[in-house]
Order: structure tokens, then sequence, then C-alpha cells
């Protein structure tokens, strides 16, 4: 009984200072002039996927979402809000990997994969969780497990038409990324057609060209992956991924 009492005090006072650090935190953000974009209650303020029959949920206070989203359309969650220039403060992580290893390249600076003497890109087997924060409707910043980590701008970075500048741009500098289960926190800033990305106190997208952003549109998180009809398991690099403390302020 003891034992019991001292569990159920611990976990009373760790409640509580849970409570006071989101409460803290929000009051910082209402300070910067920022409003919050999700009430930590339910998805109010959120566009659901029609059919989506509740894959993308609240749970403990945080967004969560298991890849398994049964709505025949587009899956990913958007706001029902639209904006033009922002920045926006999401807390994100990962609550698990795709059943199966996955081939990862390896990603150099200049946005090109690692190859070998015949041009074929060497990669490495690893388990992947993936998706994406979507801005302004068309842009997207990306949330992985690979070594680049995350924050890179994918189309932008594949897109071999651009220059090398705007390409290498969308690279992250530094892989900032925490391990799975750990919350990673993103400062995004959007100008025009202009990215720059925080993550974890650290800016890996600085100031980058998104040629074809849209001038005002909504922010969205992203489904990937998914389940496999046939064998009933979560395909690869799946959004095994929750998000909190969403935070926005129009610039």
């Amino acid at each position: 009984m003891k034992n019991m009492k001292y569990i159920l005090i611990t976990a009373f006072i760790t409640l509580l200072f849970v409570e006071s650090t989101r409460a803290q935190e929000g009051n910082y953000f209402e300070r910067m002039g920022y409003r919050s974009l999700f009430n930590g209650n339910d998805l109010t303020g959120w566009q659901v996927p029609k059919g989506d029959n509740g894959h993308w949920t609240v749970l403990g206070g945080v967004i969560d979402y298991d890849a398994g989203s049964e709505a025949p359309g587009n899956k990913d969650l958007w706001s029902e809000e639209t904006y033009e220039d922002f920045e926006l403060h999401v807390e994100w992580r990962f609550t698990g990997y795709g059943p199966l290893p996955y081939p990862v390249p390896t990603i150099l600076s200049n946005g090109d994969v690692l190859s070998d003497e015949s041009g074929k890109p060497i990669i490495q087997m690893l388990r992947n969780a993936d998706s994406g924060i979507l801005l302004k409707g068309v842009g997207q910043t990306n949330l992985w497990c690979w070594p680049v980590g995350s924050g890179e701008l994918w189309t932008v970075r594949k897109n071999k038409d651009y220059s090398a500048e705007i390409r290498a741009g969308a690279v992250p500098k530094e892989n900032a990324d925490k391990p799975l289960g750990q919350w990673n926190a993103f400062d995004v800033t959007v100008k025009g057609n202009r990215i720059t990305v925080i993550n974890n106190g650290i800016v890996v997208i600085d100031n980058a060209l998104y040629p074809g952003m849209d001038i005002k549109g909504r922010i969205g998180f992203q489904h990937h992956g998914g389940m496999d009809k046939e064998s009933g398991k979560l395909r690869r690099a799946s959004s095994l991924v929750q998000f909190r403390n969403i935070w926005i302020k129009e610039i």
C-alpha cells in the first residue's frame, strides 16, 4: 500500500509539472504574439479527412496519427484557416518505425546522393518513419529518420531543373533530430517563397527558396505509408507520429 501511495503521489506531481510547463510555454508564445492552433483536447480548427475513421485523433493532449487513415482521398490533416507569411512552432515525435528496413540513401550537401563508380546510389537498410509539415498547401519540410535529418525540402532538392544553389539550400545543414520517442521542436518561418527551419534550436534550413510556393494556403501534417491490404501490416516509412504545442504568428 505504501508503494502504491508513493507511486500515485509521484504521478500526481509529475502531472502537475507537465501542466505547469505547458502553461509556461503557452504564456511565452502568447506574450510573443502567437496564437494556438491546437487546444490539446480535440481537433477543433483542423480538417480531418472524410472517412478517416479515427486514425487522426487526440491522445493525452497530443495529436496522434497511426498511418492507418481509411479516407479514400487525401489523408493529410489540414488547418481550416489559410496563412500567408508566418512563424510556426510545432513539436513532434515519432512513436515507432515501419515494420521493415527501408533503403535510405546518403544525401550530400549539394542535394545529390552518394553513389558508387557506376552511378548507382549507395544505400543503407534502416528502419524508418516519415511525415512532414505542409506549408501553404504545396510546401513541405520533411520529418523522418534519415541520416540527413529532418527539415529537408524534398521536392526542391530532388528537382534537377533548379540551380545548384537552390537545391543545396533545401538540404539540412546538420541532423538535429532527437532519438525516436523524444520530442523535437520545429520553428518554421515562411515569408513569400522563402523558408527557414530551426530544429531543436539549430538552423537546418536557412532562408531557402521554394519555387512555386503559393501566396497563401493551409498548414498540414502529412500522411505517409499506411496499411498494406495484403499483409494487413504497415508499409515501410509510415507516419507513426505525434504533434503538440502548435503556435502561429502571422508576419
